[in-house]
């Protein structure tokens, strides 16, 4: 008897059914200018047909001159992802006919791209099971094509009441033309989520090297899949724009395909090209071949000529896995879970850092973990709950500095930063204020430690009262430790966070013998 494997973490593959995909993704690099003209890279959501020039849409005559910037960020990638640069690398035409594609061709790079082979991996604390070296077949230079857009249009006939309706399209040629990279990947893929983590990673790792903004949704970077089960014809999907979509799709396919096994149809099995509703793949066409685009080499491009010494003078800077390693160990120490929210958002990440160079050089620094521990869960909390995205403007570097200065020359508990950091969001007036003055203000100074008799004397009735007041919790404190956390957040909410809690635990301790 055959067997499914629930969609569980994205797992879409069991023994009888083996699931392989590859991964094309286009990515649109954000130079100043387009590909093979000088109009401006600055197309998405701009008024349509705005940022065109005459070889951008095909007038007779006009020859197109390669972006050296191109070229610049197509070297970049193929460093980062360990791809052998062709040193000697030229441009084709692919023929077909869109109305979005005023050549009629494509030039891209079929015979001799840019470069070949490499990987990218992916680790278990990616979130995979096992670690897994995607190979990376070739990356190749291209130019975008235009953008159809379609809408309908009420008709009615000359002379009667027929009314009706007309799918009509306008051509946008704003995007015709971008530089993009097409990076092809081999079928390494083994499960939707591997598919998943990768697409994430990659984004980053495009970003890390400022080619791309990485994101799905505005067509930055997009997305196809080839599937295929058992071996059988692969079927490409085509244009996935979200993860979500990657995902749904890879699934939905996966079972269209192994159902049709299951019923003895192998031969309905074809390689072609299919399209995703949100709901189920469809037909669009049978795959062409390279035949079928009659490619060949683009008379008006020279080829592109390397110096043999230029990848070893590219720089590229720190990589992401590279930082995620640096986060971790020695003097940030972070842990795993806040070095990886940190190396996914690059602004949260600068701000950061920077905050970390501040404290890490004053004179008062107790606490290298203060940095992290604010950046990601007191300031990112803080945008959680009034709902925001992360604003480096809002709650300046030298301002969290100024905070953490205070707790770090005892003027403050942490307890008592916490709410002054959440009182500041939620009053931004006094932002430019003098944090002192504030603390002044709201009585939040903390008490001396070493006025120790009085203030031993304090602590000591403070948490004798609570206790007398929660007999239930002490009663259970052995069945249930977390109550001496209950127990502490009382006293600390009572002295408004003018203590700090390790003076409560000990007395709190040695009061109840534990």
């Amino acid at each position: 008897m055959l067997r499914f494997v629930r969609f569980k973490s994205h797992a879409v593959s069991c023994s009888e059914f083996q699931l392989k995909c590859g991964v094309e993704i286009h990515t649109q690099l954000n130079t100043n200018a387009k590909l093979f003209s000088l109009s401006s890279n600055n197309s998405f959501n701009s008024k349509p047909n705005k940022f065109i020039s005459y070889f951008d849409i095909a007038l007779p005559g006009t020859q197109p001159i390669l972006n050296n910037e191109a070229l610049l960020y197509a070297l970049k990638l193929s460093k980062a992802l360990n791809s052998s640069v062709n040193l000697n690398s030229s441009f084709d035409r692919k023929h077909y006919f869109y109305g979005d594609q005023p050549l009629g061709y494509q030039i891209t790079q079929h015979f001799q791209p840019i470069a070949k082979g490499g990987y990218l991996k992916i680790f278990p604390r990616d979130g995979v099971k096992d670690e897994l070296t995607v190979e990376i077949e070739q990356l190749q230079i291209e130019q975008d094509t235009g953008k159809s857009v379609y809408f309908e249009e009420e008709i009615s006939s000359s002379g009667t009441s027929t009314k009706g309706s007309l799918t009509l399209s306008k051509i946008d040629l704003n995007r015709a033309n971008l530089p993009l990279i097409e990076m092809v990947t081999k079928p390494n893929f083994t499960d939707a989520n591997q598919v998943k983590i990768f697409i994430k990673k990659f984004q980053n790792l495009v970003r890390y090297l400022n080619i791309c903004t990485g994101d799905l949704e505005t067509g930055a970077m997009r997305i196809d899949v080839n599937v295929s089960v058992n071996g059988n014809s692969r079927v490409e999907l085509k244009n996935l724009s979200t993860t979500s979509s990657v995902i749904n799709a890879i699934k939905f396919e996966y079972k269209r395909q192994v159902q049709l096994i299951k019923d003895n149809k192998e031969s309905e099995i074809v390689q072609e090209t299919r399209g995703w509703d949100g709901k189920r793949t469809n037909s669009l066409r049978n795959k062409e071949t390279s035949l079928d685009y009659k490619y060949f080499p683009d008379p008006e491009l020279p080829k592109i000529h390397l110096d043999s010494k230029i990848m070893d003078q590219l720089s590229i800077g720190i990589l992401p896995d590279e930082m995620l390693t640096k986060l971790i160990n020695r003097p940030y120490q972070l842990s795993l879970k806040d070095a990886t929210i940190l190396t996914n958002d690059l602004s949260l990440l600068d701000y950061y850092l920077k905050l970390f160079e501040l404290s890490i050089n004053s004179p008062n620094n107790q606490n290298t973990k203060l940095p992290g521990n604010f950046v990601i869960h007191e300031l990112l909390g803080n945008f959680a709950k009034l709902n925001l995205k992360f604003d480096s403007n809002l709650i300046s570097v030298s301002k969290l500095n100024e905070l953490l200065e205070l707790i770090n020359t005892n003027k403050i508990t942490q307890s008592s930063a916490k709410l002054l950091l959440q009182h500041l969001f939620n009053n931004q007036d006094d932002i430019n204020k003098n944090l002192f003055e504030l603390v002044e203000e709201f009585d939040l100074i903390k008490q001396d430690d070493n006025n120790n008799q009085n203030n031993s004397k304090e602590i000591e009735t403070i948490c004798e009262e609570i206790i007398s007041q929660n007999p239930k919790t002490v009663k259970n404190l052995n069945s249930k430790p977390n109550g001496l956390k209950f127990l502490i957040g009382q006293a600390m909410r009572l002295t408004q966070g003018k203590i700090n809690a390790l003076d409560f635990e000990n007395q709190f301790k040695k009061l109840l013998n534990l």
